[in-house]
């Protein structure tokens, strides 16, 4: 039986068109599953980063910010990110964590919504089953903005829509199941009740298609250091439509945002376009080691990287189905691929344990308390043999962690 799955693993890593972008990341023997937490190092990126250390700041220092490009990289990373989200050039600026970019997004959403659309609107829709930030955020800006906060799990989001909905804030990808949400028609939904749909997309973008300017998303948030690779830490980013943009009022108005930030000027007047999502200083260090990361996606095509992704995990819950007594586990994961994000979930007693002895044994993926073992399968660097090598482990490390525990 594993003889047979293996023969199918290496036929299908000879057949993949993604294969050779493995060897542009540092990896080792470890079957790495946690992407979908912290992406892998591309090759690449600690040269770059030392000639930013060494020479940009060590010998051109002030310089830097004009002759280096510093200055314009939020804007100019942003634009290498909006193709892999189906956004236009000009609508994407990178910077500052994924909260603070949620709360300016939200915010900035009721806003929009009281200056050109209907500034009686009570409700703040949110993800019920969202990553707690994105939840803990929205309550505080229903506070600081006296709205009210509506918890809505998304299949009920059609049904909780009404005249009072300002902003709805939803998840692409549930960060728990890697369950995929329909971001096309539950736009379309939130539109036709006539309020502002804002996106968080830390579990798609890098993964799967968006189509952020196809189907018209107001406003929508993402991380990078998760599918796009750029590091621990490294800046999230924010996505205003373009339509939004002369109206878009940042509740950060910090002075990078200012449309002549070295005047100095008391009164604040905002930059045009995606600058206006700036706050502060940025991170320099973290933006460009970032920019430098986003090199592995030149020439590649996000659809091909999502049809690689649907094959990964069809191919791993075969194995599991296989290799795994029944009972054993359970997917959390949607089969239908329709729903499917990157990643797969899988709900066992011991987790804890469990995912302890798969990281000593070289398969590494993440938990979610109480009981959930997270797989994150990134097309660019993870192949059908890690697949099929993660799920013989993992039938191991059951066996001798569930043993003399009864099957579900």
């Amino acid at each position: 039986m594993s003889e047979s799955l293996a023969g199918k693993a290496a036929a299908l890593d000879a057949a993949d068109e993604l294969a050779g972008a493995r060897k542009l990341f540092a990896l080792d023997e470890t079957v790495y599953l946690d992407g979908n937490s912290l992406g892998a190092l591309p090759a690449h990126v600690p040269a770059r980063v030392a000639d930013v250390v060494t020479r940009q700041w060590g010998e051109l220092r002030i310089r830097s910010w004009d002759e280096s490009g510093w200055w314009t990289a939020p804007e100019r990373i942003g634009d290498r990110i909006a193709p892999l989200v189906g956004a236009g050039p000009g609508q994407v600026v990178v910077g500052d964590s994924t909260s603070v970019n949620v709360f300016k997004a939200v915010v900035g959403a009721i806003r929009l919504c009281e200056r050109t659309g209907d500034p009686s609107r009570t409700d703040i829709l949110v993800d019920a089953t969202t990553f707690p930030t994105d939840g803990y955020i929205a309550e505080s800006a229903a506070r600081m903005t006296g709205k009210r906060l509506v918890p809505v799990a998304p299949a009920d989001l059609p049904a909780a829509l009404g005249p009072n909905t300002a902003v709805a804030l939803v998840n692409h990808v549930d960060f728990r199941t890697g369950r995929l949400h329909d971001l096309p028609s539950l736009t379309a939904a939130i539109h036709e009740a006539g309020a502002l749909a804002v996106w968080d997309l830390c579990h798609s973008a890098g993964a799967l298609p968006v189509g952020l300017d196809a189907h018209g998303v107001d406003l929508a948030v993402g991380c990078t250091y998760k599918y796009l690779n750029g590091g621990p830490g490294s800046p999230a980013y924010l996505y205003v439509a373009e339509r939004h943009q002369a109206a878009f009022d940042s509740p950060l108005p910090g002075w990078n945002s200012h449309t002549d930030p070295f005047a100095m000027t008391s009164a604040y007047e905002a930059a045009p376009g995606a600058v206006r999502g700036r706050v502060g200083t940025p991170d320099i260090l973290s933006m460009l080691a970032l920019e430098a990361a986003l090199d592995v996606w030149d020439g590649v095509s996000i659809d091909s990287v999502r049809a690689k992704s649907l094959a990964l995990t069809d191919f791993f819950l075969e194995c599991v189905e296989l290799y795994v007594p029944q009972g054993r586990v359970t997917s959390l994961t949607p089969l239908e691929h329709a729903s499917r994000g990157s990643q797969i979930a899988l709900r066992c007693e011991q987790a804890p344990a469990v995912m302890e002895k798969l990281i000593a044994r070289g398969v590494v993926g993440d938990l979610r308390r109480p009981d959930v073992l997270r797989f994150g399968f990134t097309p660019l660097y993870v192949g059908f043999a890690d697949a099929e090598r993660a799920a013989s482990v993992l039938a191991e490390v059951l066996a001798e962690v569930l043993a003399g525990i009864p099957a579900a």
